[in-house]
């Protein structure tokens, strides 16, 4: 038989055709493309096009391929984006630089097998139906995410939601959270690339239908409920000397005439200011650190431990004000695995680091902290990553209407780790329509309203006090009442949906390929 020439004016289109070395190296650069659409850059339209870029990669790979490109892509996000992991471990902790250094390209590769597996299981189960294949491809995003935010305490980093704190996805957070808007995401980065002809037509109609839609959705859903005047303290004590007993006396000195100095009706330290346990203090250091909150009209959440040897030691945040007795204590329960509990099996490696405090105990939460007429939620560090831990505490009749988090970033040196937490304080701000302000050692000490924006924040790594007026809310987003009720099962049960919706476009495909 003779091949059919093509018709004239008309050329066979040219297809690329990668080697398994180029897709893979291509794969890791869109990996680090998405890093750079997070903080600092704050570029999140390269969000979606790093996605579809991997998207591409994989259309036509096995599950094989695909395991592994996705594991490329992964692995080179979270490289790029934890590499600041590094400065702890070495600078501060003592490893080695080659361990160090292994010690973080060995967690990106653990971390991003969740992705890789999903990756794999969209190139064994896509159906050629581009629709269904990019719900499906969304809802094993979301799966890959959800389980790197639970599972083994969940280390929930850089998920890819918190890119879109600024541009159009962001008015999902009230409604869905960081991990839908990660899913929704990543179904547009599918639509954009998959399909040809009148199907890509379709897609694409079908993306700015979806988009339209997000624009219409309510905004508005908490509403004032009075001012309060905040000091937030950042000593910008450097880490390597935070510990020092040569800078200690000086050190806690000057803690306490910043912490005297400050005018706010609420005073708040960052994490761990006192190196020193609370009970292990001088008794006279510490009355006097807290003798101006005994009486007055002012009030403080101090940074500590709480607790003794034979019990554990907690990171805390300590509430003294005038007329309370005994003092409120917040104690911190998600805790940094390696740097603040030892996970089983990893005891010799913590052993090679000199972390003080390095296995702390982990504490509870009570009732919000009542400062003049507003309910404070403290979150230390970390904790405020993870918002279903205390959606309970933002809803409700005695919902707090204030996000404290207090933070010591000092030992991730001078890049990129600021503001990232900061972008992910102010989408929990957006989640729950809640102003938070936080107070940290060396930076991001900053105030961000309801609405997700930094309205105030000092210099990084100037010793300072900002001192604000923030306006608590009171209400429920649709979000915050979902999540206390249920917490991120709702989530597990749209990735669940999502897949039945590839595998009936798949069902559908076999059909009429099987037709008479």
């Amino acid at each position: 038989m003779v091949p059919r020439a093509a018709p004239a004016g008309r050329r066979r289109p040219h297809r690329v055709t990668l080697s398994s070395r180029q897709a893979l190296a291509l794969a890791a650069l869109a990996g680090v493309v998405h890093t750079a659409s997070f903080a600092p850059l704050n570029a999140y339209w390269l969000q979606p096009l790093a996605v579809a870029a991997l998207v591409l990669l994989l259309r036509t790979a096995t599950p094989g391929q695909a395991f592994v490109r996705g594991w490329a892509f992964g692995s080179a996000w979270l490289a790029s984006g934890l590499w600041w992991l590094y400065i702890s471990m070495h600078d501060f902790g003592g490893l080695p630089a080659p361990l160090a250094a292994a010690a973080v390209g060995l967690l990106a590769l653990a971390l991003s097998l969740y992705l890789a597996a999903a990756m794999a299981a969209w190139a064994r189960w896509r159906s050629g139906r581009p629709m269904a294949d990019a719900a499906g491809l969304a809802g094993l995003w979301l799966l890959a995410e959800l389980a790197r935010a639970q599972f083994l305490t969940g280390f929930p980093w850089i998920a890819s939601g918190y890119a879109h704190a600024d541009g159009l996805l962001a008015a999902l957070a009230p409604w869905g959270g960081v991990y839908a808007m990660g899913a929704l995401a990543t179904l547009l980065a599918a639509l954009l690339v998959l399909g040809r002809g009148a199907s890509a037509n379709a897609c694409r109609l079908l993306a700015m239908g979806l988009l339209a839609g997000l624009m219409a959705l309510p905004q508005h859903f908490t509403e004032p409920a009075g001012e309060l005047t905040v000091s937030l303290l950042q000593p910008a004590v450097p880490q390597d000397l935070k510990f020092d007993p040569e800078r200690l006396g000086a050190n806690m000195q000057a803690l306490q005439q910043q912490l005297h100095a400050a005018s706010g009706a609420l005073v708040v330290t960052p994490e761990s200011v006192l190196p020193i346990p609370r009970d292990l203090l001088d008794e006279g250091y510490w009355a006097g650190l807290t003798a101006p909150f005994r009486q007055g009209d002012r009030a403080a959440l101090i940074g500590t431990f709480v607790g003794n040897e034979r019990d554990g030691f907690v990171n805390a945040m300590v509430g003294v004000q005038p007329g309370a007795s005994p003092d409120y204590e917040y104690g911190k329960r998600h805790l940094l695995p390696f740097g603040e509990y030892i996970p089983p099996g990893f005891r010799w490696f913590v052993d090679l680091m000199r972390i003080p405090l390095g296995d702390q105990a982990s504490g509870h939460h009570g009732a919000s902290f009542a400062v003049a007429g507003q309910r404070v939620r403290p979150l230390i560090c970390y904790e405020d990553l993870f918002g279903e831990d205390f959606a309970d505490a933002v809803v409700g009749p005695q919902a707090a209407t204030l996000l404290v988090n207090a933070s010591n970033l000092a030992w991730f040196g001078r890049w990129m780790v600021q503001d990232q937490h900061l972008q992910f304080s102010r989408l929990r701000a957006l989640e729950f329509q809640r102003p938070l302000v936080r107070a940290t050692n060396t930076g991001a000490t900053a105030v961000i309203d309801h609405r997700g924006v930094v309205t105030q924040r000092l210099p990084a790594w100037q010793e300072g006090t900002l001192d604000a007026t923030v306006q608590g809310r009171r209400g429920d987003t649709p979000y915050a009442r979902w999540l206390a009720a249920w917490g991120l099962w709702p989530l597990w049960g749209l990735a669940a949906a999502l897949l039945g919706a590839m595998r009936m476009g798949a069902l559908l495909a076999g059909r009429r390929r099987v037709a008479p």
